[in-house]
């Protein structure tokens, strides 16, 4: 399995798939690179190189008892791009993988970035404070660790449902989704994945939204019951400046697997440079 070394020994897996344009992809929590096969296949069908990596401490990634932070996650993201000397690289990250991505940016720049996408990502900031008071309390947070310390791999199953959304009238569950998100999060290191949380919910990522300085395209959708619209993608829109927000109307927060087909055509459209149907270009606060 490829892997690549980082500057504390952790080796870090990735996929790299196909030839052109390099899209690199961050997958959200607790998740793996497979996560995102289905945008990988199709991408790289298209005539891209596709490229994502399991982080530390999660799938097939050295499980690490230190390094679990953002800050490390972001510095392994950039030692992945450096040693395959990526330039031109199409950002997509998903949740917490949205926070990777941001994180990277603000800590490393542009320098090997075309584009961002960022998927019902966590920032600017989940954690609920005086000044983001449409964050979700620590006490939520506080649930998912008891639960995923207790019987992780209760929780996880659990956890299936409000993710995808298949908890909703009507919804169309699909059991091999629920067992391949199962069996991805307890691939993951319980040491790992408990810091994780913290990254995902507590840090505050506006500096870093506002260091973006290329074209962004932000999807969320407004159902989302993991990381709320309006603490997250609405907040982000307003800060990065020119970037392009779509809403999928009832979309929840597994966004790329339960919207598959809209998914990829909207990421298609964005990376050519061509419009995202339904998508609208917002003004930031610092244009404003």
């Amino acid at each position: 399995m490829p892997k690549v070394r980082t500057e504390d020994g952790a080796e870090i897996f990735y996929k790299d798939w196909g030839s052109g344009q390099p899209i690199v992809f961050s997958h959200g929590w607790p998740l793996t690179a497979d996560a995102w096969d289905a945008q990988m296949v199709f991408m790289g069908g298209q005539g891209f190189r596709v490229i994502a990596h399991d982080r530390r401490s999660h799938g097939r990634s050295d499980q690490t008892w230190h390094g679990n932070d953002m800050d490390t996650y972001a510095d392994d993201l950039a030692a992945l791009m450096d040693a395959l000397d990526l330039h031109d690289v199409v950002m997509v990250g998903h949740s917490t993988g949205g926070g990777e991505v941001t994180h990277y940016i603000g800590r490393h720049g542009t320098a090997r970035v075309a584009k961002v996408v960022l998927v019902g990502a966590v920032p600017p900031l989940m954690l609920k404070t005086e000044a983001n008071p449409g964050g979700l309390p620590l006490d939520a947070f506080d649930v998912i660790r008891k639960g995923t310390y207790d019987n992780r791999a209760e929780f996880f199953r659990d956890l299936t449902l409000p993710f995808y959304g298949y908890n909703r009238p009507g919804a169309q569950v699909s059991e091999g989704v629920r067992e391949s998100f199962w069996l991805q999060g307890m691939m993951g290191g319980l040491k790992g994945q408990l810091d994780c949380i913290r990254e995902f919910s507590e840090v505050d990522y506006t500096e870093d939204l506002r260091k973006i300085d290329v074209p962004t395209l932000i999807l969320h959708g407004d159902d989302d019951q993991i990381v709320p619209i309006g603490a997250a993608g609405l907040m982000s829109a307003k800060i990065v400046s020119g970037a392009v927000l779509k809403i999928y109307e009832g979309g929840d927060h597994g966004l790329p697997t339960t919207h598959q087909d809209r998914f990829n055509a909207d990421l298609l459209a964005f990376v050519r440079g061509e419009p995202v149907v339904g998508a609208r270009a917002q003004r930031s606060q610092e244009d404003a």
